[in-house]
């Protein structure tokens, strides 16, 4: 059995892994580009643990701007089979408050001309991603936020914004209006990627502010974010440690076969070029 491998992407706040063992720096290039920075590897709780910080070292990236694609097929390179996402987002609901813990199970996409999948250049692929996380990887995130003493929502949707700004006071009632409850700029295309990547995704996110809807709040400024963030990192790594101990030995979630009837275009018609530039996910079909 191949070994467990888990891969971190920390988000705004989240730009190292403290505690791991048999640390070391992979730099590498993929198809489709550099990721945002250097992958560390190293063990954490005896587990191999691959870490990107998803805006670079020193966050030198905006959200538009991230290769989603060479983070999520560096991941698969490297061989992670599960992929917990860290994000600080914006409350849309009351009874989130800034500094507690979201595990979102639906997203709602509002970004634009991100390329949002692997499968072009003569190869087409539909997966389903009518559920867009792995459910057994959010519960184990759950029951491990719990665990070290965060307040824990076990579900929610969160909408993806394209950013870099903040949203209007208009967007951000609106959205509300549709019932969402928490908003990010990064999650998405994440979870579609490394759905096609075959690798169980999650997210743990933290609510930072009440984006610009609460009248009775101050509107969202990046100084406060970053403070919540700063204290929530903390709880994100401790709940982290604990999760990984508690990763299954093998996969038997729907994430694992994604594209097992997914690969529409027939063998001998896919370009040989793609074939090699997407062979480290589709290699076993073919």
């Amino acid at each position: 059995m191949s070994e467990r491998i888990v891969g971190v992407i920390g988000g705004s706040g989240l730009y190292e892994m403290e505690g791991l063992e048999e640390v070391r720096e992979v730099s590498l290039k993929t198809p489709y580009g550099y990721p945002s920075d250097a992958f560390i590897t190293g063990r954490l709780e005896g587990m191999k643990i691959v870490f990107l910080p998803r805006h670079g070292k020193g966050h030198r990236i905006q959200p538009s701007s991230l290769n989603f694609r060479a983070n999520i097929m560096g991941m698969k390179m490297l061989g992670v089979q599960w992929i917990i996402g860290v994000s600080a987002v914006g409350s849309m609901k009351e009874s989130i408050h800034p500094g507690n813990m979201i595990i979102p199970n639906q997203f709602i996409d509002r970004t634009v001309g991100r390329p949002n999948t692997f499968f072009s250049d003569g190869v087409v692929c539909h997966i389903s991603f009518a559920d867009p996380v792995c459910p057994t990887l959010s519960g184990i995130l759950a029951n491990a936020g719990e665990e070290v003493g965060a307040t824990v929502h076990r579900e929610g949707t969160y909408i993806c914004i394209e950013g870099p700004q903040f949203s209007t006071r208009a967007e951000s009632n609106l959205y509300r209006s549709w019932g969402v409850d928490i908003i990010g700029m990064t999650n998405l295309p994440e979870a579609r990627l490394a759905r096609e990547a075959e690798i169980c995704y999650a997210t743990i996110a933290f609510a930072t502010d009440y984006d610009c809807w609460h009248q009775e709040a101050e509107d969202v400024s990046i100084g406060e974010v970053l403070r919540i963030l700063a204290q929530s990192s903390k709880i994100a790594k401790s709940a982290i440690r604990i999760a990984v101990k508690h990763l299954p030995r093998k996969r038997d979630c729907l994430c694992s076969t994604a594209l097992k009837y997914a690969l529409i275009t027939g063998k001998k018609l896919i370009p040989e070029k793609t074939k090699k530039d997407l062979e480290p996910i589709i290699g076993k079909y073919l």
